[in-house]
């Protein structure tokens, strides 16, 4: 068995989607469905519940007023932040652990995650673009492919390292060289597993090769830029360190200028704040309840 066939099949190891998860995309595929429905489903989940009426109550989205019922707080956020919450919430306690592979601390891979996906939103608000449901969702995922290289895999990095610093590749082709696949191919099968939209799943298979994606590339371009901010502010940042080579051609379709990043920086570091510790709280709830 090659290297990059024993990765594919640890992936089968990866615990699937929570069923609420997958019974929140059900619903939202019905264009009928109503608050009430959605607010049913949820609130099964007493995690799952604390976690959308604690988002729903914080600074970062601007409310002033409190809400105490989750269908007050699916009303507040919409149904569709409110499943980006649902996935966020799904996610967190598998990226708040140690990725031993990548030299991750225990949460340095949720705060990456958390700083793009806020990065991804406030770069196109700051560029007046119209960015799609999906971005925050999509920023939130990107790098989900390092818990199986760093965890179930436990990836020896050292000739990956080697490879980048001696030949002047990015750590993502180095991963190719030595493993047979990286991190962003190994995030896009997952998220497929997961049955996520395919849109998503674009966007965690070519985060680190933009120039290369034939489609649609607006939500790609957003992450991409979001990503690379986020390693510069040193959010999350493992063995790969900031070996990887951002793309000229995404600065050039977003305009981008100086002081449009360091706009950026500043929203991501002041948004990631408060969206970070309100989840890390809610995982630290949820685990004194189960224990």
């Amino acid at each position: 068995m090659s290297l990059r066939d024993e990765i594919l099949s640890k992936i089968g190891l990866i615990p699937a989607m929570p069923t609420v998860i997958v019974k929140i995309r059900k619903l939202l595929s019905n264009p009928d469905v109503n608050f009430k429905e959605l607010a049913q489903t949820i609130k099964y989940d007493p995690g799952l519940t604390s976690n959308i009426l604690r988002l729903a109550n914080s600074a970062y989205f601007g409310f002033s007023r409190s809400v105490n019922s989750i269908q007050h707080a699916i009303v507040r956020l919409g149904m569709k932040r409110t499943y980006e919450l649902a996935v966020a919430a799904a996610i967190a306690p598998m990226t708040q652990k140690a990725v031993k592979g990548y030299d991750l601390l225990p949460g340095k891979l949720w705060e990456h995650s958390v700083a793009v996906a806020i990065g991804a939103e406030q770069l196109a608000s700051v560029l007046s673009l119209k960015a799609p449901d999906y971005t925050f969702t999509a920023g939130l995922l990107h790098d989900i492919g390092k818990i199986v290289l760093g965890t179930f895999v436990e990836v020896d990095a050292a000739p990956i390292m080697t490879l980048a610093f001696q030949k002047g590749v990015s750590f993502d082709q180095a991963e190719k060289q030595v493993l047979g696949i990286n991190h962003a191919e190994v995030g896009a099968i997952l998220l497929e597993k997961w049955n996520l939209p395919e849109c998503i799943v674009d966007v965690d298979r070519w985060h680190h090769q933009p120039d290369m994606f034939q489609g649609d590339t607006l939500v790609l371009d957003l992450v991409h830029v979001a990503d690379v901010l986020s390693m510069m502010g040193g959010l999350g940042i493992g063995k790969d360190g900031l070996n990887y080579h951002s793309s000229s051609e995404v600065a050039s379709r977003l305009k981008l200028t100086a002081k449009i990043t360091e706009t950026v920086v500043c929203k991501i570091m002041s948004g990631m704040k408060e969206l970070s510790s309100l989840f890390s709280s809610g995982i630290r709830e949820g685990n004194r309840n189960s224990s």
